[in-house]
């Protein structure tokens, strides 16, 4: 037979010693435990209490955007940022005599001659024997756009859309247009 392992506190009263209770962990005393506490303070609590009206921080003045250079009137826009750019980035590509100018003027196509003026960027180079054209038939670099170039002197006998799927036209972009579209005709020394 087997015996029972004895119980050392069998026939002991249930009630605690005092030297028990001074072992035991207090109650005031805070336990970390891996579950998860009621007694946190929920994220509403933890917010400060409203403050009234007369409380309430300044608000910051917002930054007022400077305005960009194309929303400066049309003329002056194409005066003192877009021909200096045009001027600057067809340097860069090699173009050496490059004359640039706005007019308002008659269309130099073959056939347009009964339109009214519109508003033209002109660029020559090589002597004169190249020259493009930018026109803008109102005065407002976002409505529409058109681009001619012509060779020799001769009269321009195409007109083409310029830019027409951009949805915001800035000054990058127009310069960009215009060499893209020269070196695309192997007008500039990239070709």
């Amino acid at each position: 037979m087997s015996e029972e392992p004895k119980n050392p506190t069998a026939g002991e009263s249930e009630t605690p010693t005092a030297a028990t209770i001074e072992n035991a962990p207090s109650s005031d005393e805070p336990q970390t435990t891996d579950l998860p506490s009621t007694d946190e303070p929920t994220a509403a609590a933890k917010k400060p209490p409203a403050k009234a009206d007369g409380d309430k921080p300044p608000a910051k003045a917002k930054k007022e955007k400077a305005p960009a250079v194309e929303d400066k009137p049309f003329a002056e826009f194409i005066q003192q940022d877009y021909l200096p750019a045009l001027q600057t980035a067809l340097t860069k590509q090699g173009v050496k005599d490059l004359e640039v100018s706005l007019v308002k003027q008659k269309l130099p196509v073959a056939g347009m001659s009964s339109a009214g003026d519109c508003w033209q960027v002109i660029g020559k180079f090589q002597e004169g024997q190249r020259q493009f054209n930018l026109y803008f038939p109102q005065e407002n670099i976002q409505s529409q756009r058109a681009f001619s170039c012509a060779e020799n002197n001769t009269k321009t006998s195409t007109l083409e859309p310029f830019l027409i799927d951009e949805r915001k036209i800035t000054l990058d972009l127009m310069v960009f247009g215009v060499v893209q579209r020269l070196n695309a005709q192997k007008w500039l020394n990239l070709n």
